[in-house]
């Protein structure tokens, strides 16, 4: 028998359920007097969490896999709505019942069964906490070198590890305040960096010559840089060169390096170069231009390899997956967030105005912004030169206002995203490990450390391929929540059972069997795909592939056999 409240569809408890183990105040279902987020609350967490340095250099992924601007744009848009619809499916129970991830995924996976999933989804925001704030304490180290005119030095040095730790410190305030102070930020930060992303358009656009012509140049990005072609007589080499905004090509010369054996510089007449067979494979171009402060070289261009007989079509699902699986954590935890909402239509609509189109509108900002630095900048002679990421962009500005200005923005983008996305959901994981004895501040100040302890100046570019990975194959975590939540359960949980140490959620001495099969079978299947080649569509599609064996698994599973009555005699 159930024993909740109800308000306005928000169901609260009636029984006293404190003095259990598995209660605290922070895992406690929000009261509706205490729900301060809004539609534009929510709206303006998207806001903060999307804008980032990933989210700037998505689409650069998919134009230089040879997809266009619009296409690279549609996708990244159809992805996000779509991640938003299970996004907002699992935001009901939070709004419905106040309680975060770890407290409602006890009803399907078990009360102890859930720290598997809540653990691992916590060490992933762990790694990119520890990411993201290395990125932003870089910001600080700029900011300091352009106010004392200091030169940046190229390894690690005691200036970065203190803006590092300037920047840990600046997110530890947020989490000890609470999330009333998150709210705050998220709020604040939203217009600021809706404004940046505007200012960035309008600056590429006025110095590049309109936004037409812009966006009429950025498929020369997607072009090899070098490639290699038979034209009836021979060979020839078809360079695809920065070019201004008039059309004309910026390099003067270029030259030749054959086995390693570097040529004269010759003038460059054009994007084609006719070559000899016997040099066709073996040879590397380099191109350069005189300025004023005399020349400057681009990269040294090999030839690329003959463009992938794959359709495109299949292009489009694979960066779509990506897209889907860009937000998959986040998919998991949004209780942790939605449970502070005042109705089921606050967080539907904040979330789906905030989500989909402010990662349209700053993958588009990232687009944009590279294609007119490709344009603008006369040491930009390939597109392989062209700064994809906003911190190489910022350093080719020797004005040290540009710098700051655009740092101090960096770290408010950094730290809107670090704190909603990387600090919340840990902290509610680790905390749901020893209710009594670990709040939200604690878990928040654990989750910091581990941010530490994963070394992210080491570690970045080998622990952020690991991240995605096992982003991807969270899926079937949230095919069993929701096929449990709105299956099984048709939205109606029995709220004071998730706190009992012995009510129907114990399941066999805390662990739904069904959910764990479930799990480790969705989990398996996307596995087989990355050991067998042969079937590495598995892996590819790994986030739509794990989410369906487990949603339809689980479903066939938990009716037969697994009840779910109380038994208070264990």
């Amino acid at each position: 028998m159930m024993h909740e409240n109800r308000h306005n569809d928000i169901v609260q408890l009636n029984e006293d359920v404190s003095n259990s183990d598995l209660y605290s105040k922070d895992l406690a279902p929000v009261p509706p007097e205490e729900r301060t987020w809004s539609m534009w609350s929510l709206a303006s967490l998207w806001v903060g969490m999307a804008v980032c340095i990933p989210t700037y250099m998505l689409a650069s992924l998919m134009i230089l896999g040879g997809l266009t601007w619009l296409e690279s744009l549609l996708i990244i848009g159809l992805g996000n709505l779509i991640i938003t619809i299970p996004m907002v499916l699992n935001g009901h129970a939070g709004v419905k019942y106040g309680i975060p991830f770890p407290v409602i995924g006890r009803s399907s996976f078990g009360i102890f069964g859930i720290h598997l999933p809540s653990i691992v989804r916590a060490l992933v925001a762990c790694g990119w906490f520890g990411i993201q704030t290395w990125i932003g304490g870089l910001a600080i180290y700029a900011i300091y070198n352009a106010l004392t005119g200091s030169v940046g030095v190229e390894g690690l040095s005691t200036g970065k590890f203190i803006g590092f730790g300037i920047f840990w410190l600046i997110n530890m305030y947020f989490i000890w305040k609470g999330t009333e102070s998150i709210r705050f930020l998220e709020q604040y930060a939203a217009p600021i960096l809706i404004f940046m992303g505007l200012a960035l358009i309008g600056w590429g656009a006025m110095n590049a010559g309109g936004m037409a012509n812009v966006l009429s140049k950025s498929q020369n990005l997607a072009s090899p840089y070098l490639e290699k072609q038979t034209n009836g007589k021979g060979y020839q080499l078809n360079l695809n060169p920065a070019v201004d905004e008039n059309g004309h090509i910026k390099a003067d010369e270029f030259k030749f390096t054959i086995n390693g054996n570097e040529g004269a510089w010759f003038p460059l007449k054009g994007a084609v170069i006719p070559v000899a067979e016997e040099y066709a494979n073996n040879l590397a171009v380099q191109l350069r231009k005189k300025t004023a402060n005399g020349f400057v070289l681009s990269k040294v261009a090999t030839i690329n390899p003959p463009n992938s007989n794959q359709p495109k079509f299949w292009k489009y699902i694979l960066f779509l997956t990506a897209m889907v699986g860009f937000w998959a954590t986040m998919s998991l935890s949004i209780a942790d967030i939605t449970r502070y909402a005042a109705t089921q239509k606050a967080q539907i609509a904040g979330q789906f105005i905030g989500l989909p189109g402010t990662m349209m509108l700053f993958s588009f900002v990232g687009i944009f912004v590279t294609a007119a630095a490709f344009i603008i900048f006369d040491d930009i002679l390939l597109g392989q030169d062209a700064p994809w990421d906003p911190v190489s962009l910022l350093a080719k500005f020797d004005n040290p206002m540009v710098v700051i200005i655009s740092q101090i923005f960096m770290i408010i983008a950094t730290l809107s995203t670090n704190i909603a996305a990387n600090v919340i959901a840990p902290a509610n994981a680790f905390s749901n490990l020893k209710p009594k004895a670990i709040s939200f501040r604690t878990g928040g100040i654990i989750t910091g450390i581990f941010g530490i302890i994963i070394c992210p100046w080491w570690l970045m570019n080998k622990i952020i391929p690991l991240l995605l990975m096992v982003s991807g194959l969270l899926g079937p975590v949230l095919g069993v929540m929701l096929a449990d939540y709105f299956l099984i359960r048709k939205t109606e949980v029995d709220l004071e059972e998730l706190y009992k140490e012995h009510g129907i959620f114990r399941y066999n001495n805390g662990f739904n069997t069904a959910a764990i099969i479930a799990l480790f079978v969705g989990v398996a299947v996307a596995l087989i795909g990355y050991i067998v080649p042969a079937l590495e569509v598995l892996y590819t599609l790994s986030w739509f592939i794990g989410f369906g064996v487990s949603f339809v698994l689980y479903y066939v599973l938990m009716p037969k056999g697994y009840p779910i009555k109380p038994d208070y005699n264990d």
